[in-house]
């Protein structure tokens, strides 16, 4: 009998079986649900068109408003405070509201939520943020939600795993989001659609764990149903200094079955911008030969708006200005990271070169507010999606980088590498 991936051995014990295999419907139990601002709203419309007034374990149930927060109109402050007044009806105690807020995907892992092998599903796609700690998780629709809330489990068609072998040392100046752009690139879009996508290799294992945050985060972006790493001590100290909750790690058998094996030497990466309109569109740095003025660098999001990325790029911001003509908005992911980088003296580094830093939000990312694009402006953007009309106007441009790119470009006001700040 062959072995299992670590994705197929945590559903198959979140479901009761020994073994399962890929294609197979299953009913798996559900350790986390997150809810956040947009989603939850029709899956409390469902529950109450069905009479169904409770909530299967509010201890496992998350609430964490963060798309339209702080409430930029009167429909978003409506929509936050009907689920403020769903979650305290129901006891549910984790609701993090303004005052110690965040990006959902930031403040879950942050606050002690997930720990290995457990599932966790949400009603947003990169969800998969969490298999950054050996965990199972994924996004799902309002629907699915709902079902979730009232039974605490669902069901789950048991993914294909492709196993991505990352080994090598990165050069300077390139980073996890180079990484993971350049998986995308090579396997587009939807080249991983429906798939468990598991990392490894000695350049993952080098990366610290909100390094690794980075590149399951856009597993979606090549169609993946979710993103995993095996964990290691590095997680271990990750998940011991937020939460004493038992966890078991689970590891991927020796010769567990995988749709296909992809291997890439790390350093042959190089710094890469995703051109719009898909990230897929990533070229290489120094295949950028024409000036791509930019109208705004935005740092922050689910996926590079953390301490670590922040001192990526203020060590590159300081002493530096913003071009004029170009603007800058930071956005801490979290309020303990805003605290952290304010104790740092990070904000005071980006501030004095005159970029403007937010209360931690999703606005932007999503062309919600707090940084909307104008018609025919360009973004450079530390953020994992780059869709037509993403970040605002449909004839507007967001083009995706690491964090270090994104400084760079917002000192030159065009597309820079950002290496040359790094010597």
């Amino acid at each position: 009998m062959s072995g299992m991936t670590i994705t197929e051995k945590i559903l198959a014990r979140h479901c009761g079986k020994e073994k399962i295999v890929p294609g197979e419907l299953i009913n798996a139990k559900i350790d986390i649900i997150m809810c956040h601002d947009i989603t939850t709203t029709p899956a409390i419309d469902m529950l109450e068109k069905a009479g169904i007034d409770r909530v299967f374990d509010p201890s496992k149930i998350v609430v964490i408003p963060d798309h339209f927060v702080p409430n930029k109109d009167i429909q978003s402050a409506e929509m936050v405070n009907r689920i403020r007044k769903w979650a305290k009806k129901h006891g549910i105690n984790n609701f993090y509201d303004i005052g110690r807020h965040g990006v959902c995907h930031a403040i879950l892992p942050e606050q002690g939520h997930i720990v290995p092998g457990m599932t966790i599903i949400a009603g947003d796609s990169h969800t998969c943020t969490h298999g950054a700690l050996g965990a199972f998780a994924t996004g799902v629709g309002s629907t699915d939600i709902a079902a979730a809330l009232a039974a605490g489990e669902l069901w789950f068609k048991v993914p294909e795993t492709i196993k991505f072998q990352v080994d090598g040392k990165l050069a300077s100046g390139v980073y996890s989001k180079d990484i993971i752009l350049a998986i995308i690139r090579d396997t587009g879009v939807d080249g991983a659609l429906y798939k468990a996508m598991e990392f490894t290799g000695s350049t993952i294992s080098d990366l610290s764990v909100e390094a690794r945050m980075t590149i399951t985060n856009m597993a979606i972006e090549a169609g993946g149903k979710s993103g995993i790493i095996e964990p290691d001590k590095k997680t271990e100290e990750y998940v011991k200094a937020r939460t004493d909750k038992e966890y078991s790690v689970v590891r991927s058998d020796k010769d567990a079955g995988y749709l296909d094996i992809k291997k890439y030497d790390a350093s042959k990466f190089e710094p890469i911008v995703a051109f719009p309109n898909l990230p897929s569109n990533g070229k290489n740095i120094n295949e950028i030969k024409e000036d791509i003025r930019i109208d705004q660098a935005y740092l922050g999001s689910c996926t590079n708006g953390r301490i670590e990325d922040l001192r990526i790029a203020a060590l590159i911001m300081k002493g530096n200005k913003v071009k004029k003509g170009t603007r800058m908005i930071v956005v801490p992911a979290t309020t303990d990271i805003w605290k952290q980088a304010n104790k740092e003296g990070l904000l005071d580094i980006f501030m004095e070169a005159e970029a403007t830093v937010s209360t931690p939000t999703c606005g932007a990312c999503l062309g919600g507010h707090m940084g909307i694009l104008a018609k025919g402006e360009r973004c450079i953007s530390s953020t994992n999606r780059n869709f037509v009309g993403r970040m605002g106007h449909p004839e507007s441009e967001v083009y995706l980088a690491s964090p270090a790119t994104v400084a760079a470009s917002a000192i030159e006001g065009k597309i820079a590498d950002p290496r040359g700040y790094l010597k």
